[in-house]
């Protein structure tokens, strides 16, 4: 049978001469981290001063015993980042150069020392643009030009660390007479409920004459189901079906039951190698027909039509080798625990590691894969064309088995870019990235995953008669509101599927501390604004703040509280109404779940793992019910929101209110409503309960749910000065409004860097009580924790 060694112990990283202890998987700066050569890059200006790292060569060296008693004997890399020559005892193995595929070399019998160098990845990619010539990016740094992750050159809400290493396992692989070197997976389920496993197997030979046979197993519980099949020369197939199958779903459709794939590679009765998998039975389809809107965007998963409650995805960690399985858990883990469905791996990161969709499989969570291709013009050319289609072969083959992939997504905003940020005319006719997603990649997605629907990119409207960010057409980014406008213009269009769209926040209080010490914290200070990495991102900020609210001049603690709050009504401003217009809109992907390091960013959770109001507020808007009022025509209704399979039969409770908090006209209306099964119903507001002025508000409570609407900006409502009492006790904070207290927050890491609040955001009418539990708060009392306590105040 084959036997691995894993090779993680003895290496050394050189280092201006001499060597430093190695960790691998790992990576230069985290080495040079450890070893105390580098200040930490995350914490105040650091970055800057480490950035000659990622222009340094490197080397990694180890001792190599490659002696078995096996007729061979492979050194097998899953990931080297980016751009190395691989020697044993100075006899070259092979030169890579892409951080997205691994690499297997023949080392039969040898012993020696083992060095891998690295070269700068900003030499390879200036030397790739030599040879090809300039396209255009998003940003300067030369990312196109290499096949690695493009954010460790920096983002709009990213450092530039340009990282280099063995950044996923190595180890040895001893084998005999033949090994399995690829397997293809395709699973389904037809329509009587039969599921089909398909496993195409590529086998490896040391022995060409030897016979070869496939035991092939799937079981789920004590049920079990087993089938052989031979080998033709290099490959075989094998083909089991499994009756009854118990469907995988999506979180909120239904259970995730995943059953074991076995597959053994035999000569005769010894066993030789094999291979193993969890896999889930579903059908997965893309609904982008035409009809009287447009041409939609709905994925369909096991006939059931789904809005996608959706957030984009980009590496936990710009160090990725850093990210451990427990961390992926964790993070995926908040997604699901808001009502995420849908998480869209982004661009301009990685295909993530085994452990990340592992864990979408057993949450239900929908995993959108885009394909590593962002914000640039890519050349089509060698040595790029090629590493293009193998990373692209290796990674499709390797995924496959996950029933939670549900979208291949050839590129992020190219298509676009091309289109409208001036690439077509710089280009004159150059290779630009088209041929990979319309030609290329659909091609391989067509012959090695035909159970999955691929789209060319996002946003992208189908075809090239049609702008690609046509809102009626396909998927859609709407950033012009962010960049440009106020979060009020996401009400005047209703696309499709939003695949982007989000507004900034700072991240949390305790984050920021750790992140700048010593720094006397403000809107404008060094650190502050060396980690706001987006363009104008500050004064986007100042101007999306000031159309709701008075600029807290002076104060950080109020701008950071007000820009908390408008990052949460913004976005629940677009949900809102994109989810009351389904099916027309089918799905929103807010960006982002999640930050690479500490930053004022889009992000729901910052980059120490805290969750941002925002965070909590998702959790209502991708609720299975949700209320809302919306503006239609000349007048209001309240969408009733309803995304489970039961019907939701109610009564709504209607009130017209004061900022006083009296009910103006002295009557309460309750209006009956009925919303089917994964359906919105209108419920028209009558003429009368309209709010009429700057003083007024309307109230929409139904089951425990609740929908505001105020009709002006805060800045223009007379609010009274909030009253409310605190009262403490172990785990919880309990508030009892006096007056109307809109948007009441706990930011629970000013009580403790360590504690954490189970809600965000809440509005209380006089005479309501809210408590919220807390962890990790020692020592409780009141007075410290209406200190932590904001909430929206008069303008002065």
């Amino acid at each position: 049978m084959l036997e691995a060694t894993p090779l993680t112990e003895g290496w050394t990283l050189k280092h201006e001469g001499g060597a430093l202890p190695a960790s691998v998987p790992g990576c230069v700066h985290t080495d040079l981290l450890a070893a105390g050569v580098i200040p930490d890059p995350f914490l105040g200006l650091n970055e800057t001063e480490v950035a000659w790292v990622g222009h340094r060569e490197w080397t990694y060296e180890t001792d190599l015993d490659a002696s078995s008693v096996h007729e061979q004997t492979d050194l097998v890399f899953d990931g080297l980042d980016t751009a190395a020559e691989i020697r044993l005892d100075g006899q070259l193995l092979g030169r890579v150069r892409n951080m997205h595929r691994s690499y297997r070399f023949d080392v039969t019998g040898s012993t020696g020392r083992l060095s891998v160098r690295f070269v700068s990845a900003y030499a390879e990619a200036e030397a790739v643009r030599e040879r090809l010539g300039e396209r255009p990016g998003a940003y300067a740094e030369p990312y196109q030009y290499i096949r690695k992750m493009a954010c460790s050159f920096g983002w709009d809400w990213g450092p530039t660390l340009v990282t280099a290493g063995i950044w996923r396992p190595v180890r040895l692989e001893h084998w005999s007479t033949a090994r399995i070197a690829r397997v293809r997976p395709e699973v389904t389920v037809d329509e009587h409920g039969v599921g089909q496993v398909k496993l195409a197997v590529d086998v490896e030979r040391t022995r060409v004459e030897a016979g070869l046979t496939l035991e092939a197993r799937v079981s789920r519980g004590s049920s079990e189901f087993r089938v052989r099949g031979t080998v033709d020369g290099t490959s075989g197939v094998v083909r089991l079906d499994v009756p009854d199958v118990e469907l995988w779903w999506p979180r909120g459709y239904g259970e995730q039951p995943l059953y074991e794939v076995e597959l053994t590679l035999r000569h005769g009765d010894v066993p030789l190698d094999g291979w193993r998998r969890r896999v889930g039975f579903r059908t997965v389809g893309l609904d982008t027909s035409a009809d009287a809107h447009g041409a939609g965007f709905t994925l369909v998963v096991n006939g059931e039509r789904l809005f996608a409650r959706g957030v984009n995805w980009i590496p936990d960690d710009v160090f990725p080798s850093r990210i451990t399985r427990e961390r992926h858990r964790e993070r995926l883990a908040q997604a699901a625990g808001i009502g995420v469905d849908l998480v869209r791996v982004w661009g301009g990161g990685i295909y993530e590691s085994e452990d990340f969709y592992d864990t979408c499989d057993e949450l239900g969570l929908l995993v959108w894969q885009d394909f590593p291709f962002a914000c640039a013009a890519y050349p089509e050319e060698q040595p790029l064309r090629g590493e293009v289609e193998a990373e692209a072969r290796e990674n499709v083959v390797r995924l496959m088995p996950h029933p939670s992939l549900v979208l291949w997504n050839g590129n992020n905003e190219n298509l676009w870019g091309f289109r409208d940020w001036g690439w077509e005319q710089r280009l004159a006719g150059e290779s630009w990235g088209e041929g990979y997603y319309l030609g290329v990649l659909p091609r391989l997605v067509a012959e090695l995953d035909p159970t999955r629907p691929y789209t060319a990119g996002s946003p992208w409207s189908g075809s090239w008669d049609r702008h690609p960010n046509d809102p009626a057409y396909g998927t859609h980014h709407s950033w012009e509101v962010w960049n440009r406008a106020d979060y009020a213009d996401y009400l005047l269009q209703v696309p499709r599927f939003v695949a982007e769209f989000g507004w900034q926040a700072p991240a949390a209080y305790a984050t920021l501390r750790r992140a700048l010490p010593g720094e006397t914290l403000a809107s404008e200070s060094p650190g502050m604004l060396h980690h706001q990495k987006a363009e104008d991102g500050n004064g986007k900020l100042e101007r999306g703040l000031g159309r709701h609210f008075a600029l807290p001049e002076g104060d950080f603690d109020r701008w950071h509280y007000l820009t908390q709050v408008n990052q949460a009504r913004a976005v629940a401003a677009g949900i809102e109404h994109w989810r009351s217009h389904w099916p027309v809109c089918a799905g929103t992907i807010v960006w982002q779940l999640n930050d690479c390091w500490p930053v004022t960013s889009w992000a729901a959770i910052d980059g120490d793992g805290r969750e941002k109001p925002l965070y909590h507020e998702l959790r209502r808007l991708y609720a299975d019910r949700l209320l809302t009022l919306q503006v239609r025509g000349s007048g209001l209704v309240l969408a009733v929101v309803n995304q489970a399979a039961e019907r939701w039969k109610g009564t709504v409770e209607l009130r017209r209110l004061s900022v006083d908090g009296d009910v103006v006209g002295g009557s309460v209306v309750r209006v009956g409503f009925v919303a089917e099964g994964r359906a919105v119903a209108e419920v028209r507001v009558p003429e009368g309960l309209a709010p009429v002025g700057a003083e007024e508000f309307l109230v929409a409570d139904a089951d425990g749910l609740r929908a505001l609407y105020f009709p002006v900006p805060d800045r223009e409502i007379p609010y009274p000065r909030p009253e409310f009492d605190v009262r403490v006790t172990p785990g919880a904070v309990t508030v009892t409004a006096r007056t109307l207290v809109r948007d009441l927050l706990l930011q629970a890491d000013r009580l403790d860097p360590g504690a954490w609040a189970d809600r965000g955001l809440v509005t209380l009418l006089p005479g309501e009580q809210v408590t919220i539990g807390v962890r990790g708060w020692e020592t409780p009392d009141a007075e410290t924790a209406r200190s932590a306590l904001y909430c929206v105040e008069p303008a002065r």
